[in-house]
């Protein structure tokens, strides 16, 4: 088995990281940077992010597992003082592979398209953003605020669930649209509450003025200096994990609070 390590920069998870390397290599284990068909990361949420982004160019060949040595991991599997039973279980077990698709989106001034494992998000700190969305080529509504959250099932407990959206269950695969921070008044008024839609939505958002926003996708941002469209939708890229143990969705989501 080719494996590699993703871990946060911090002495607790550095040290599990150079511990679970040695017992895997003792027991045959090659370690792969380049090419590996399984991604350790150690840290937290925010360290299985960035192994996705990391990896995203391969990520239909590998799979990711996730040891949280921090106070919260809704990704991981494993905690810091469980890593002897996670490396017996690597060696002896054969994992189940539960599938997330990733969200994609591209700029009408930027040839490059991104991706996504919780959320995309517009925000804009500066001043009320206005945008026209659009899904599907048929025009919805006009937002007023400090932007709009498109989040994925799995993103569902992380910023959307911060903006009272819906904790989606798992292996559902869709789309949750969510304003933040809107302004309604008498003279203007969106659908103020989060709206589900089925996977195969494409989502346009546009604006004559985006040049004080943002766009922010899991721990990742870009300005929107220029932009004038955005196109989202699922694509056919998906983060696989493997879950070497049962460990219920329920159960995720009773350690959330």
């Amino acid at each position: 088995m080719k494996f590699a390590i993703v871990s946060k920069k911090d002495d607790k998870s550095r040290k599990v990281e150079i511990y679970i390397k040695q017992q895997l290599e003792s027991h045959q284990w090659i370690y792969d940077k380049i090419h590996p068909e399984l991604v350790i990361c150690i840290g937290g949420d925010g360290t299985l992010l960035y192994g996705v982004h990391k990896y995203i160019n391969i990520m239909n060949e590998i799979n990711f597992l996730g040891i949280h040595t921090g106070t919260l991991g809704f990704f991981t599997d494993y905690t810091g003082d469980e890593v002897d039973a996670c490396i017996y279980d690597l060696l002896t077990k054969k994992p189940k592979i539960y599938e997330s698709r990733l969200l994609k989106f591209q700029l009408d001034n930027d040839p490059n398209v991104r991706y996504a494992l919780n959320e995309i998000r517009v925000e804009n700190i500066i001043k009320s953003q206005i945008m026209d969305l659009y899904i599907d080529d048929e025009f919805f509504e006009t937002c007023r605020g400090s932007g709009i959250c498109l989040s994925t099932q799995a993103g569902s407990t992380a910023y959307n669930r911060s903006l009272r959206g819906a904790v989606i269950d798992s292996g559902l695969s869709l789309m949750q649209l969510t304003e933040i921070t809107p302004i309604q008044h008498s003279v203007h008024r969106s659908l103020g509450v989060p709206y589900i839609m089925m996977e195969n939505r494409v989502i346009k958002i546009k604006s004559d003025n985006f040049d004080t926003a943002f766009l922010c996708y899991d721990h990742l941002s870009i300005p929107l200096t220029e932009t004038k469209q955005i196109m989202c939708e699922m694509s056919n890229l998906k983060v696989n994990f493997a879950r070497y143990r049962e460990y219920s969705y329920l159960e995720r989501l009773k350690n959330l609070y």
